[in-house]
């Protein structure tokens, strides 16, 4: 193994994803794609690091994402309430470090989650090879459940689309430009023809840091540990459309030709 440039890729499909950025409390919101604190969360938790460990090989990685298929935004509006009738509490504690009941007494509070529904993603991690390959093999093989942002969204296909090495992987542009459209059958019969054009998001070095057309997102996580603060900084990206080729059965480089299982396929 050498200290050379790699990229891994990866499909992010799945009925539902959540990829929050601002949310507390009881509205947890969604950006309109990949977060990346949301995708380093995935890579930590398939390399089985816990929560209180350190990220900071992984938030060093350059991340760029395709959007293949935006999908449409699902608002899930519920209730909860305590299960033994009483009030619920407030957010505000007493002298003994207590939470108060709310007052006047509430006994149901409305909670909102938004979710992104059939949208489907490419992401592309960028960084040294042994950490890229080291990440992939995890990927296949995950020490904890992976989820697209959220516990409850889990991805609906094979998420490794393959490893681009050495010169293929040194424009993180270009990469995403070559790999083969993935989304839903139903979206390609939608917008047929043999080219589509297609919304990027890619992450800009410390060198592009004063060009004009990087804009600011505050989505690097300093930790994924609660009782450390948590906390996200932000980083340069830059905004571009890419035109790519619609035949399927092209493959990203690296990746064996293998028929993929999509369970959701016949719901369109």
């Amino acid at each position: 193994m050498t200290n050379t440039s790699a990229v891994l890729l990866l499909r992010l499909a799945g009925p539902l994803q959540s990829w929050g950025a601002t949310s507390e409390y009881n509205r947890r919101e969604t950006q309109s794609q990949p977060t990346k604190s949301g995708v380093i969360g995935l890579l930590a938790a398939a390399a089985g690091r816990r929560r209180n460990e350190p990220i900071a090989d992984l938030v060093g990685l350059r991340m760029g994402v395709r959007v293949d298929q935006p999908g449409s935004l699902l608002r899930d509006y519920h209730t909860v309430g305590d299960y033994r009738g009483g009030p619920l509490p407030s957010s505000q504690v007493n002298a003994k470090g207590r939470q108060k009941t709310t007052s006047p007494a509430k006994y149901t509070h409305v909670t909102q989650r938004y979710y992104l529904q059939d949208a489907v993603f490419v992401a592309a991690l960028q960084g040294p090879t042994a950490l890229i390959e080291g990440l992939e093999r995890a990927v296949r093989n995950p020490a904890f459940p992976l989820a697209l942002g959220r516990r409850s969204c889990p991805p609906s296909r094979p998420l490794v689309l393959g490893i681009r090495r050495g010169d293929q992987a040194a424009d993180l542009e270009a990469v995403l430009n070559s790999v083969t459209w993935q989304a839903s059958d139903h979206e390609r019969r939608r917008r047929s023809g043999p080219r589509v054009r297609l919304a990027a998001t890619i992450e800009g070095s410390a060198t592009d840091a004063t060009d004009t057309e990087l804009y600011t997102v505050t989505d690097v996580p300093v930790s994924f540990d609660l009782r450390a603060g948590g906390g996200r900084t932000a980083r340069h990206v830059r905004h571009t459309w890419l035109w790519i080729p619609t035949d399927r059965e092209t493959q990203p480089t690296n990746t064996p030709a293998t028929a993929v299982h999509d369970p959701f396929e016949l719901l369109g």
